[in-house]
């Protein structure tokens, strides 16, 4: 069972928000109809991966890593600009990511006419940097993660732009929430779901959604043992910040936990599992040979926690697992795959 949570509100300075009702993650789907994709789901047990799932086991995959911008963070970035006021559409909007969140903050300004900054580490993939100069977007790349956050803090300061935070913010927990319903309605008896985690805005929302509508449902946390934030956050008791971060999973490299994500995380899930990088590689592998995708190392994670830490727990289970993005380029896959 999971550790010893905090209330369902959290604070941090003035921004306070409660873990979504099933009423406001209805009405958040209905805001998104149209304008996000409600991605599908597929069994992996009457496939071609079925030879190396765990014994009995039973696995549906969300691909969520079809969604705008190529990730599931498009959902909560959209939702945050529908909450924008006119004068902050004007001042623009800033945000800090390895390439996920960034992708998806440049589309939706892109989409909405808003002016987005950017920060990013400047060992990200190409890839993405080009992404999101291709969107409009004003790139600042930084040398670690850790500095990506204060560069975002202090543009904002001096260029009166609104943050647009990867993972602590409301909007962004009742993004990942959709996910989460839409993954209930098309697998309604899942005895374990299995999901990645970077700063906790995904697994939030989507074991906030989870729990309200299965509660029998276990779910887990998936983290890179170089990116174990939200792990070392359950045993604390509450949010940490790494030292370092060190892992080929760029998008679940987030250096600290916050308060709000945290909690919301700790209420609503069992435990936090950790792969190594060498597990997500193989994974990466076995689905591009069975589903002939490119997958990024943080979709890749769920799949590598199932056949590792998880593999008896799921033995025999009725699983679910999420592939949340897939923002990679060829180059960076091929040199990953090489390395396993």
């Amino acid at each position: 069972m999971a550790l010893a949570c905090f209330p369902r509100s959290a604070q941090q300075g003035d921004q306070m928000f409660q873990a979504p009702t099933i009423k406001q993650i209805k009405a958040a789907a209905s805001d998104l109809k149209g304008r996000a994709v409600r991605t599908p789901t597929l069994r992996l047990s009457d496939g071609r991966l079925k030879p190396v799932l765990p014994e009995g086991a039973e696995v549906s995959i969300k691909l969520e890593l079809f969604q705008n911008a190529g990730s599931f963070k498009s959902r909560g970035v959209l939702l945050g600009f529908d909450r924008m006021t006119p004068a902050e559409r004007k001042s623009g909007v800033v945000a800090a990511s390895a390439g996920n969140h960034a992708l998806a903050v440049s589309w939706a300004a892109n989409l909405e006419g808003v002016a987005a900054h950017i920060c990013m580490p400047s060992y990200a993939d190409p890839m993405r940097i080009e992404g999101c100069k291709a969107l409009g977007a004003k790139i600042s790349l930084f040398d670690d993660v850790a500095g990506l956050f204060d560069g975002m803090e202090e543009i904002a300061r001096n260029e009166g732009r609104k943050i647009l935070h990867p993972y602590e913010a409301e909007h962004m927990t009742l993004g990942a929430a959709t996910c989460g319903a839409e993954f209930v309605a098309d697998c309604p008896d899942m005895d374990i779901v299995a999901i990645p985690v970077g700063g906790g805005g995904f697994i939030s929302g989507m074991s906030r959604a989870i729990k309200q509508l299965s509660p029998n449902t276990k779910i887990y946390g998936v983290e890179p043992f170089g990116a174990d934030s939200m792990f070392r956050s359950f045993a604390a008791g509450g949010p940490v910040k790494l030292d370092k971060v060190d892992t080929i999973a760029d998008s679940l490299a987030a250096p600290m936990t916050l308060p709000i994500s945290c909690a919301i995380t700790r209420a609503n899930t069992e435990a936090i599992v950790r792969v190594t990088d060498d597990e997500i590689i193989a994974a990466m592998g076995l689905i591009y040979d069975g589903l002939k995708i490119a997958a990024e190392p943080a979709c890749a994670a769920t799949l590598a926690a199932i056949l590792g830490p998880l593999r008896d727990e799921v033995a025999g289970k009725k699983v679910g697992i999420v592939a949340c993005g897939s923002n990679i380029s060829l180059k960076r896959f091929s040199e990953l795959l090489a390395r396993g």
